[in-house]
């Protein structure tokens, strides 16, 4: 069977730090001490006004293009994981496809919300698995939120930040490697609970949903504060069931980075070592779909990272979506 290995990895974030400090003027009190205290957040990057999704994607695309050492005429597929896209429609893929020089490869997006990047990696993999025409795909997990935020909503303002990364996978028969096995979930009885829910058919862009700022980020309820930590939990363990293997024996552990504290009570009741959860969450913010591959882009440019570990990739987010998958570095 064909697998579908990891040849490399690549990130990009926009050029503008916003500090902790930014939002104590904006909003009017201190949320620095609580960001750091809480979060770990210190800063986060924000795009510029003329800077939007794919090029963010296109940098991203790049980098993982040449830390793969191939070239994107080599590439059969792009598929880029975003709810932030540069158009309602044509793709975002699409378009970066024509940017990078991509000539041969089919594209499409994928949203499934900030469990997009885990839920494309899947896709991909399978895409790989299933048929020999896919040797080397692209995916990209594309977030530019900050075009979205309410600057008056400390409940999103100050999380929600802009990046890009994602994964060059190649087709491979010989490599012991590779992806080993993927879930994907979802709760949708939460779909109304957070998101943006102007701009599409249920409610089109009008002065009305405009005054009701219903075309930017919402937390219109409270998720339940056990719900990530639980799921992750029953998923990762359910996964390791499927391939015989115990949690304690995944070497590293890449999670949805919106909130330490969830990060850590997951580990923890997988009785894993704390240690093995990479996290960017204190220079980067929370940068939805694309924070699982940033978070693994860092961890391999420290050296952190070696040949046969084993990988948890562990995304949620609006819907509920969650999604994860293992791999075999």
């Amino acid at each position: 069977m064909n697998k579908a290995i990891i040849l490399g990895s690549g990130s990009y974030v926009p050029e503008r730090i916003v500090p902790n400090s930014f939002f104590n003027e904006v909003l009017g009190e201190n949320v620095d001490t609580w960001l750091r205290e809480n979060l770990t957040i210190e800063e986060r990057r924000w795009c510029a006004p003329n800077e939007s999704t794919a090029d963010l994607a296109e940098n991203a695309a790049r980098k993982a293009l040449a830390n793969a050492n191939i070239s994107a005429d080599q590439l059969d597929l792009l598929i880029i994981a975003t709810d932030t896209p540069e158009y309602i429609s044509p793709s975002t893929a699409s378009v970066v496809q024509h940017r990078i020089g991509a000539k041969y490869a089919g594209t499409f997006d994928l949203n499934s919300a900030c469990a997009g990047f885990v839920t494309a990696l899947t896709t991909a993999s399978n895409f790989i698995r299933a048929d020999e025409r896919y040797q080397q795909v692209l995916v990209l997990g594309v977030y530019a939120m900050s075009k979205y935020l309410d600057l008056t909503d400390k409940k999103t303002v100050t999380l929600f930040a802009d990046g890009a990364a994602g994964f060059v996978l190649k087709s491979s028969t010989q490599s012991e490697g590779g992806f080993l096995t993927g879930t994907l979930y979802t709760e949708g009885e939460y779909s109304d609970w957070m998101g943006i829910y102007a701009g599409g058919t249920h409610q089109t862009l009008s002065h009305e949903t405009i005054e009701r700022k219903d075309h930017l980020l919402k937390f219109v309820k409270k998720f339940p504060k056990e719900i990530n930590s639980q799921t992750w939990t029953k998923m990762i363990q359910e996964s390791c069931e499927k391939i015989n293997i115990l949690p304690q024996q995944i070497d590293h552990f890449f999670f949805t980075q919106i909130n330490i504290n969830t990060i850590w009570e997951t580990v923890s009741m997988l009785g894993a070592e704390k240690s093995k959860a990479h996290t960017i969450m204190s220079k980067f913010g929370y940068t939805g779909s694309a924070c699982i591959p940033m978070a693994f882009d860092d961890a391999y440019a420290k050296g952190k990272i070696k040949k046969g570990d084993i990988l948890c990739f562990m995304g949620s987010g609006g819907g509920l979506a969650f999604a994860n998958a293992l791999f075999k570095f």
